[in-house]
């Protein structure tokens, strides 16, 4: 077989979100349609017009020692707790290299990407200069408010040598890390990848600068409701943080070594709306292009697809634009897709977006079962598709496919497919 046509699979996964601090729970809360998001009760929330987000469910202090955590970016502290569950459910037990790890580091990849890397150490940091003066910065800074210092630090964790990357994509970049992870195997350059997506950007300034663009729902007296795709009374996305990280595997490497799969990843669909900065291009002609990549490039069939977890993000425009591109590219075949919108109940995770909502695509497959979209209390008529609503819903028997779409400010289009095993 020639190393682009390897079979890749997904062998371990990883989670710390507003539902839970493992992919576990992330599940459970997935499933049982339970809301991460709430009111922000800091001080320094106090004046802003959105004070609700979706926090992590558990703080990075809590897991990490302490002189580890005070090295890294809260994004960082994310993507390494994410990673270590994933490299543990994937059955390795120790750093590449290592006999126990089982598998070769120059064979050994990492790609875990942020949308806006260590903007919370930027802004601490710069605090400290005016209030404490130069000597009080920490020595730390720069490698903590680096965007490829989460990558980095898996890198280093698992002791990756074949390539440490950082796809920068705004709220694409999780999903793209993910696709250039396979691409990383299928050309041979690697036999694992150790990626995914994380963000922390909890903070008052990219609150302040994202509800000064009117993007975010301001609904600050009904938190747990206020990310609600597809309703009619959308006014926005959440902000959400955390990670979701999976380790992905050459069918060949993963078999040589007795490990369990989860589903085969398909591959990817990318383009490039070329429309607006922020705004989607409103026919979904960027997103109907990339849909259309990922089915001419892999032997994936439209009726195939069976589940999708989209990017809905909760805005208006953005939602009705993603259905009209799956309507134009799907046709019928959409009437026979489980629409999941897993954002209503995280919160929307910017470059840690791909990456979690992989991983509740992932396990959507292996459990066939799709989580519901909670808070859609009047379904927008623009909406033309199967939302699944109220409780999950079961996925059929057999051979069946999903789609997991991302999308990012400046017109970033990541289409992944998976399928089950």
């Amino acid at each position: 077989m020639n190393a682009t046509n390897r079979t890749v699979v997904v062998t371990g996964i990883g989670a710390t979100t507003p539902l839970g601090g493992d992919s576990a729970s992330t599940w459970e809360g997935l499933t049982a349609g339970r809301s991460g998001i709430s009111a922000l009760d800091a001080d320094w929330a106090a004046e802003l017009p959105v004070r609700i987000a979706a926090r992590a469910a558990v703080d990075p202090s809590e897991v990490l020692p302490r002189p580890l955590a005070r090295k890294l970016d809260r994004s960082a502290q994310f993507a390494l707790i994410a990673a270590r569950e994933a490299w543990a459910d994937a059955g390795f037990t120790g750093r590449a290299g290592e006999p126990e790890a089982d598998v070769d580091p120059v064979r050994l990849g990492a790609v875990i990407a942020s949308g806006i890397g260590g903007v919370i150490t930027l802004l601490d940091q710069y605090d400290v200069l005016k209030e404490k003066g130069a000597r009080r910065v920490s020595p730390h800074t720069v490698p903590m408010l680096m965007p490829n210092s989460p990558s980095a630090n898996v890198g280093l964790e698992v002791n990756a040598q074949a390539g440490v990357h950082s796809p920068v994509s705004a709220c694409a970049s999780g999903a793209e890390a993910i696709g250039y992870a396979v691409e990383m195997i299928r050309s041979g350059r690697a036999d694992v990848v150790v990626a995914g997506g994380t963000e922390a950007a909890v903070h008052p300034l990219p609150i302040a600068a994202f509800a000064s663009m009117m993007a975010m729902s301001k609904n600050n007296d009904a938190p747990t409701s206020a990310s609600r795709p597809y309703d009619t009374a959308r006014d926005g996305f959440v902000l959400g943080e955390g990670s979701g990280v999976v380790i992905l595997e050459s069918a060949e490497h993963a078999a040589r070594r007795g490990a369990r799969t989860y589903c085969e990843v398909l591959g990817q669909g990318l383009s490039a709306d070329s429309h607006h900065i922020a705004q989607p291009e409103p026919t979904g002609r960027g997103i109907a292009a990339a849909l259309r990549n990922v089915l001419e490039t892999t032997d994936l069939k439209a009726e195939q697809v069976t589940h999708l977890n989209a990017h809905a993000t909760s805005t208006p425009l953005g939602d009705v634009a993603e259905v009209k591109a799956l309507r134009q590219v799907l046709g019928d075949d959409l009437d026979h897709v489980a629409v999941s919108a897993t954002k209503s109940m995280t919160g929307h995770l910017l470059g840690g977006a791909g990456g979690v909502e992989t991983v509740a695509t992932v396990l959507a497959l292996h459990h066939r079962l799709a989580p519901p979209t909670v808070n859609v209390d009047e379904l927008d008529p623009e909406v033309d598709a199967d939302v699944v609503r109220g409780e999950a819903r079961a996925l059929p028997e057999g051979t069946i496919a999903a789609i997991n779409n991302s999308f990012g400010f400046g017109g970033h289009n990541v289409v992944l497919a998976f399928r089950s095993v």
